[in-house]
């Protein structure tokens, strides 16, 4: 909680503009007095800040992932781990009793999805977390995968495009889809105009369960095929 907390005050990518001591750090992220030194130096202590005769600094690796004006920055699946999953550990007990998901759904027929996409905010939340998730994984594919041998793509269950756009950034000779819900166009197209490749991508809106998929040379599946039995 640590870690998520300094995530919510977003304390790596004020650190990433400049590093402070404690009354400055504490000023810029709104930190109260009672807290704030321990909570910095737990932070040090877990790996996460380096502090330097009384400056705190961002960690080589935080510098890199968790400074959200960095494009390497993967937090969004921690920002969706405090919002979402975090909360649901004061329910262990009567998970523990009951045997019941805890999550929103407990007491609904839908499935998890449903409480994800239930508002433009959280959709965009959502997005960003699947985004953190698959970045690594999402470049080594974009590198290692043969695609000289392939003109076009499709990515099912694409969220807000990260795949999509790493592979056409690394491939200027493909052309790919992204193919998921309606709800999900808005993240998706904003991704793409973002990144000057609304000439090779688009979206395709459609519930894989029952839609046919487009046609193309390749088709990818990430991080979605667990969610079902």
């Amino acid at each position: 909680k640590v870690l998520l907390s300094a995530l919510e005050i977003d304390l790596f990518s004020e650190l990433g503009k400049q590093p402070g001591n404690l009354n400055e750090v504490s000023q810029r992220v709104g930190l109260h007095v009672r807290g704030a030194e321990d909570f910095l130096d737990s932070l040090v202590a877990l790996g996460f800040l380096d502090r330097v005769d009384g400056v705190y600094h961002n960690t080589a690796e935080t510098a890199c992932f968790l400074d959200r004006n960095k494009p390497s920055y993967i937090g969004g699946i921690l920002e969706h781990a405090n919002i979402e999953l975090y909360p649901v550990w004061e329910k262990l007990t009567s998970a523990l009793k009951t045997g019941k998901p805890q999550h929103a759904i407990r007491d609904t027929e839908n499935d998890i999805f449903f409480s994800l996409y239930e508002s433009e905010e959280k959709i965009a939340q959502f997005m960003r977390a699947m985004s953190g998730y698959s970045r690594a994984s999402n470049g080594c594919i974009s590198r290692q995968f043969p695609w000289s041998e392939y003109q076009s793509f499709v990515d099912v269950g694409a969220a807000g495009g990260d795949l999509a756009v790493q592979i056409a950034s690394t491939h200027p000779h493909l052309k790919g889809i992204g193919f998921d819900l309606e709800e999900v166009a808005p993240c998706f197209q904003k991704n793409i105009a973002s990144n000057q490749l609304g000439d090779r991508l688009c979206f395709v809106a459609g519930d894989f369960f029952c839609d046919p998929l487009p046609e193309t040379d390749v088709i990818l599946m990430g991080h979605i095929l667990h969610d079902w039995d």
